[in-house]
């Protein structure tokens, strides 16, 4: 897949932090630290409402939560190796970007991901399990910085120099081998489909141009049709008009 360069936006200043990064950060940080507080309390069952269950997905129509699932984490770990990935990796996707196709993209892996979540549990019949955490759309950020800057290098486990590309094998591979797991304590399920979404979008998004031209000349055959259709009224009622007068 090869990435057009026309799609680059121009903001490189080092001193820049992007407002979709930022506010995401936030809002994970604030409702975790928000959770924190409530564990123990009668409001910490609030909370797990938002988290994704298939039985509520699937038998009550709770489709908001393959968004709101995305903003609560389990444990401290669990939040800080997210929020540090999604810094990571967040920051030069979006200002490559700009914030709302990044945004568009994080969300579109992260409700992809518990797409294939309530899927597979409801498959497997685990109707009761919840899923919480940022994985999924974390998952989709690292597939989508490896196909963008494949020789890029990062750091493997925030220690080893790597290639991107070969990053993105590991950790994918790495998630395959634990979907093998069903009952590991992890929804590597969702990670695999942060990928598998994040992959999809990127592939219609940068490597069919044919299939966005002919969305062009759609709109634009559209365009044609309004104006041959005005210029029909148009004529039809001057013509009347014309006819009244004389």
């Amino acid at each position: 897949m090869r990435y057009d360069a026309r799609y680059r936006t121009r903001i490189y200043s080092s001193g820049y932090f992007p407002v979709g990064v930022k506010w995401l950060l936030i809002v994970n940080t604030v409702l975790f630290v928000l959770s924190y507080l409530a564990s123990g309390t009668s409001f910490e069952r609030n909370f797990w409402l938002f988290a994704l269950a298939p039985a509520a997905v699937v038998g009550h129509l709770a489709l908001w939560q393959l968004f709101t699932y995305q903003f609560l984490h389990g444990g401290f770990l669990h939040l800080l190796f997210n929020m540090f990935t999604l810094w990571m990796f967040g920051i030069t996707l979006e200002r490559d970007w700009g914030t709302r196709r990044f945004l568009k993209y994080y969300f579109l892996c992260g409700v992809g991901a518990g797409i294939c979540d309530v899927a597979v549990n409801a498959a497997i019949g685990n109707w009761n399990t919840r899923t919480i955490g940022a994985s999924g759309a974390i998952y989709g950020l690292l597939l989508a910085f490896g196909v963008m800057y494949p020789n890029q290098t990062v750091l493997f486990n925030f220690l080893f120099p790597i290639k991107a590309k070969y990053f993105v094998m590991i950790y994918g591979a790495m998630a395959l081998l634990g979907s093998l797991n069903v009952n590991s304590g992890t929804s590597n399920i969702a990670h695999l489909g942060g990928m598998l979404f994040g992959y999809a979008y990127l592939k219609m998004r940068f490597s069919f141009p044919a299939w966005r031209d002919l969305l062009d000349r759609y709109k634009q055959w559209k365009l044609q049709r309004a104006r041959r259709k005005f210029q029909v009224y148009m004529k039809k009622h001057t013509g009347d008009r014309d006819r009244w007068v004389n």
